[in-house]
């Protein structure tokens, strides 16, 4: 069984298809925050639900201004959307018929995004060889007659890290060459040391930096992304495109209440710290898997027993075809429609302790000599 759709999190599809309880499924394939929403954002929204009843500021200056402060930049920099996948999706628009370089394997909607606007597509393969980090030979494919590169550091699905000097080496290749350049930094939030290139984006004014609150504050039913960028006419065309009220006004306030939750911060860094290092020894142990180090929430491997699909082993005996719903429940993320990957590859959300023994534990009874 290859999972459904294009992303993790489709808990709902596989319970449908396979005649479970999408309650009882515990849900690995999506990269959430397992503390969930903070106690601060509950609060506020309760104590402000009168929020429903008026339009929200179709210009949105407050969340503009708090993210501005954030990254103490300024807020004509700053465009606030419905989660990064729309502003993916508005990035897109700047680029139609273009010819735009995609790492695979990468987030799929990058290139679902760009074959809507009928952009040229070329592929840059990372190698396993490599553990799937792009290196400076990404320099040399960097040539004229490319309008655009995507990257995503840390990369989806890999949870490689792009080292900061390639980095900065790759802005300034594109800036020679007139070539925009997104970086994804989605996953940035939960990585402490993370150097993030919105720091250096007054010299490379062609520098597009996504990011995304939905997954280090657990919001994925409110959405909040944002784009960053220094170069004023772009940023004033994507807001000339925009329709009203993208964002509904508890996302709004979502922006303007996260970001002073200290407590909430520190709290996930000390869960991310433990539970990193517990799954990821966990996994390890099974010579059955081959684990990446992963950067932030999330970890990939490589399943090296041939013929065994591990996503509907881990869910039990309907997702296989042996009878009657029930068994261990687990919904993990199948790589298998990633380009530059196949069926053999995974990837896993890291959990609460409960949850992430309960992994292990169930990975002990599919690999019984581990």
């Amino acid at each position: 069984m290859t999972e459904l759709g294009q992303h993790g999190g489709n808990v709902l599809e596989i319970a449908l298809k396979l005649g479970l309880d999408a309650a009882a499924i515990v849900d690995f394939s999506a990269n959430i925050n397992p503390l969930g929403m903070p106690p601060s954002l509950k609060r506020a929204i309760i104590s402000r639900l009168d929020l429903a009843e008026c339009y929200p500021d179709p210009l949105y200056r407050r969340v503009h201004e708090r993210l501005a402060a954030h990254h103490r930049c300024p807020a004509s920099w700053i465009l606030a959307g419905n989660g990064a996948t729309e502003l993916i999706f508005d990035l897109a628009n700047l680029l139609r018929q273009k010819t735009v370089l995609l790492l695979t394997p990468g987030f799929a909607e990058y290139r679902r995004a760009l074959q809507w606007m009928d952009c040229r597509i070329e592929d840059y393969p990372l190698s396993e060889a490599d553990d799937f980090r792009p290196d400076r030979r990404l320099l040399s494919a960097l040539r004229p007659g490319l309008d655009c590169l995507f990257l995503c550091t840390p990369n989806n699905p890999t949870g490689q890290l792009i080292e900061p000097e390639l980095l900065l080496a790759v802005a300034r290749r594109c800036r020679e060459l007139d070539i925009m350049l997104v970086v994804d930094e989605a996953f940035m939030d939960f990585i402490p040391a993370g150097v993030s290139l919105i720091g250096s984006l007054m010299r490379f004014p062609r520098v597009f930096v996504l990011r995304s609150l939905t997954k280090f504050y657990a919001i994925p039913g409110l959405r909040l992304g944002y784009v960053v960028s220094s170069n004023a006419e772009a940023m004033a065309q994507l807001r000339l495109r925009r329709p009203p009220w993208t964002i509904n006004a508890f996302a709004a306030l979502a922006a303007d209440v996260m970001l002073d939750d200290d407590d909430y911060l520190q709290a996930t860094r000390r869960w991310l710290g433990q539970e990193q290092a517990f799954l990821t020894q966990g996994l390890r142990a099974f010579a059955q898997l081959r684990v990446w180090r992963p950067a932030a929430n999330y970890i990939f491997f490589r399943c090296r027993q041939p013929g065994l699909d591990l996503q509907a082993a881990l869910l039990g005996p309907a997702a296989v075809g042996h009878g009657a719903a029930g068994g261990m429940g687990l919904l993990i993320r199948s790589c298998a429609n990633y380009p530059g990957l196949n069926a053999d590859y995974y990837r896993v959300a890291i959990k609460g302790h409960e949850d992430n023994q309960r992994l292990l534990a169930a990975l002990a009874q599919v690999f019984p000599h581990g």
